[in-house]
């Protein structure tokens, strides 16, 4: 499947901005189920400065806020080829080893409600990882329901579960979260979705993967319950969010900031 994506981001600053600064992983890599035909990064008010691929493959855009300005916008927009490989991406990619994917981070910390959880998934019977996960998968969308409103970019996988709301990031974080606890590598999926019943859409798409001994890495979209197909673009992993987030920085100056995210994903 051909997908065509443009996103666009933008910002205005209440004041001008005296510094800012942006780490932009926006780029998709041509990588197993996927094809990058062709990407490029538009931006205006401000500079790309390098880019460099960071310990987890992903590849980075720095990118500098003209001195003064009050808005900025950035514009991505290419072609990705893609094909259904049932989730499976296989051996790791990236510096990063993959017993670092056991390691808890602030939003993947796993307190009481995910023992809990983790306990109730020990309780019944599965016939390996594979089927032990997609179980897990299940639970997590049982306990959270996709609402939006009830959370945040810094709500823990704890957070959630107490909440019972929650979208996909938080899926994602409840997910890892509990699949660690398990004893089995996981991490975040940051990227594009082609819906079924709409181009326009307001924000990109996460899900998690999971390290499976003798496949390697398996994508799981609790939020849809499946495993990713050739609808889905991956664009970004990390531990967690904040590794992968598209956009991350700092900016030097009073105000409020406003963003205004437009996504147009079609076939």
């Amino acid at each position: 499947m051909r997908l065509n994506i443009t996103h666009t981001t933008s910002y205005h600053y209440e004041h001008p901005v005296h510094y800012g600064l942006q780490q932009l992983r926006l780029t998709p890599k041509s990588r197993a189920g996927q094809q990058v035909l062709n990407w490029e990064i538009a931006v205006e008010g401000g500079n790309k400065e390098l880019e460099f691929e960071d310990h987890n493959n992903n590849r980075v855009t720095l990118l500098s806020v003209e001195a003064g300005g009050h808005d900025v916008v950035v514009t991505c927009r290419g072609e990705v080829e893609t094909a259904d490989n049932a989730g499976i991406v296989g051996r790791t990619d990236g510096f990063a080893p993959v017993w670092l994917f056991h390691r808890s981070t602030p939003l993947t910390r796993p307190g009481p409600l995910v023992r809990k959880m983790v306990k109730t998934l020990s309780e019944q019977s599965f016939d390996g990882d594979i089927e032990r996960l997609h179980g897990l998968s299940a639970l997590v969308l049982d306990a959270v329901a996709y609402e939006t409103g009830h959370t945040h970019a810094a709500s823990s996988a704890e957070d959630v579960l107490a909440a019972g709301h929650g979208v996909c990031q938080d899926h994602a974080h409840v997910f890892i979260s509990a699949a660690r606890l398990l004893g089995i590598p996981a991490r975040y999926v940051g990227g594009y979705l082609l819906m079924d019943d709409r181009t326009e859409q307001d924000a990109g798409h996460a899900w998690a993967e999971a390290y499976v001994d003798g496949i390697g890495w398996v994508g799981f979209d609790v939020s849809n319950a499946i495993c990713p197909d050739a609808r889905y673009v991956r664009v970004a992993t990390g531990l967690d969010y904040a590794e992968a987030a598209p956009v991350a920085g700092l900016r030097l100056g009073a105000g409020a900031e406003t963003m205004i995210v437009s996504l147009r994903v079609e076939q």
